[in-house]
């Protein structure tokens, strides 16, 4: 007889899961309460950005729970700059245009300032991850 093995998570990945999950939908409520609440302008518009760095942050974390802080913010960071310089083409206009909510995940101008606001939110996501995997 064949011994099964088990497949279940250590519980240390299913915690660090659970808390990105949760820690995501934390970002995705303070983002969109910016977005309805705060006036529009400047700061409003960098602490969306830093809240969409955070997200893919944590949206990183909760795809491969096993992977080292900084690697996941690596893979963050690219993916938002890789979308602010996709603005300057016009591919994420036309798809915004074909289905508006699209404009929220790739963005409409390109604004240099943004790369930073990104890196922001990518290093302030890890170091409260890898306080959180410490306290652990």
């Amino acid at each position: 007889m064949i011994a099964r093995q088990e497949t279940r998570r250590p519980p240390r990945v299913a915690r660090r899961r659970a808390l990105a999950a949760a820690a995501g939908a934390l970002v995705v409520a303070a983002g969109l309460a910016t977005h309805l609440l705060a006036p529009e302008g400047p700061l409003s518009d960098a602490a969306g950005d830093a809240l969409y760095a955070a997200l893919v942050y944590l949206l990183g974390v909760s795809l491969v729970p096993r992977a080292r802080g900084w690697r996941v913010a690596i893979g963050a960071y690219a993916w938002c700059a890789f979308v602010e310089l996709l603005q300057l083409t016009a591919l994420p206009a036309s798809w915004a245009a074909s289905f508006p909510p699209l404009v929220v995940v790739f963005g409409s101008v390109f604004a240099p300032q943004d790369l930073l606001l990104y890196a922001a939110g990518v290093v302030a996501a890890c170091a409260i991850d890898s306080a959180a995997r410490r306290s652990a």
